[in-house]
């Protein structure tokens, strides 16, 4: 089979188009026959081992030689103790807790990486949605699910994580506001952001606006900014960031609560790093979502298999607007 394989870390001139072999599922997993894929930022931090916690699977070399972690495709044989699926079943899923592998012609994972697609689901539109649209569910329920009257604030909105996390928000009853470069701004109204700001031209933490919530996709303030603009008993969470801005979360975000507590009682604002948990159940409710039309999956490019090193730059540059979708 065709896939795309790295052995060595870099930047995507390392990725290659090879022959491989056909996997064979083992005990507990499904072969599947991808259809489509999707690009996450993960694989451009895995590809180019960087930030260096990516690489505690494979200090010198990747652990997994092909990336790739959202699939959408139709099970082709199923191994032993399989009992969910069967061979014919069209499923989708996320790799990154398990195989990685995607980005190839089959894959074989463990079934509780996959659930059943709708069929409502374009193959595409289904390699869109697991890892993106998960962290923007999980993100948006750290510490309670966002609530109606809430004000949300997405930095980093024009992405895959901030496409799906204004839609949910929208969805729940929130005022939300999303953050990022001037092309993307029309794209954040379309998709129902009640406000928007171009982060190139104004510094949303000066403007003396506080929010009930934000979901920081990018990881580009301080923590301290991003405490300013909480609301007394306020939620930051935080998705991605270099190694330095998750080391200094862990280590100060109690500090950092501590100092806005409010004499009216109002509460400590919570600053806490999201640590995605790829799993079905919410995979379920997101296609819930997507079947009552309240989440579509924005996708700006397709790209054939031999494409992947170029689906990345321009995620990696940051020139994507939403998904980057991966057609076979």
């Amino acid at each position: 089979m065709k896939a795309i394989v790295y052995t060595k870390y870099g930047m995507p001139d390392v990725l290659k188009l090879k022959e491989v072999p056909k996997p064979t599922p083992r005990n507990g997993e499904v072969l599947v026959k991808v259809h489509a894929a999707s690009v996450n930022s993960w694989d451009w931090d895995l590809l180019r081992g960087k930030p260096f916690l990516t690489r505690l699977g494979g200090i010198l070399s990747p652990k997994h030689n092909i990336l790739g972690a959202d699939v959408a495709g139709q099970i082709e044989a199923v191994g032993p103790n399989v009992e969910q699926f069967k061979p014919g079943d069209a499923v989708f899923g996320d790799l990154s807790g398990c195989s990685w592998g995607g980005f190839a012609e089959y894959v074989c994972a463990p079934e509780h990486a996959f659930a059943l697609k709708s069929a409502g689901m374009s193959w595409e539109e289904a390699a869109a949605i697991p890892q993106a649209a998960t962290l923007a569910l999980q993100g948006l329920h750290y510490k309670g699910q966002i609530r109606k009257g809430q004000t949300v604030l997405i930095n980093g909105a024009g992405g895959g994580v901030g496409t799906f996390a204004i839609q949910m928000a929208k969805s729940w009853g929130a005022e939300v506001t999303g953050v990022d470069s001037t092309g993307k701004l029309e794209l954040l109204r379309a998709i129902g952001a009640d406000h928007v700001i171009d982060y190139t031209k104004e510094n949303f933490t000066d403007k003396g606006q506080r929010y009930d919530f934000i979901l920081d996709v990018v990881g580009n303030r301080s923590l301290y900014d991003h405490k300013r603009a909480l609301n007394p008993g306020g939620t930051y969470v935080m998705i991605g960031g270099s190694t330095n801005r998750i080391v200094q979360l862990l280590f100060m975000r109690a500090w950092i609560s501590r100092a806005d507590k409010q004499l009216a009682g109002q509460g400590h604002s919570k600053m806490g790093l999201l640590m995605h948990k790829p799993n079905t159940s919410d995979l379920d409710i997101i296609k819930a979502l997507f079947e009552a039309g309240k989440v579509v999956p924005v996708i700006d490019r397709r790209y054939p298999l031999q494409a992947v090193p170029e689906a990345i730059r321009c995620l990696g540059e940051g020139q994507a607007l939403g998904k980057l979708v991966i057609t076979l």
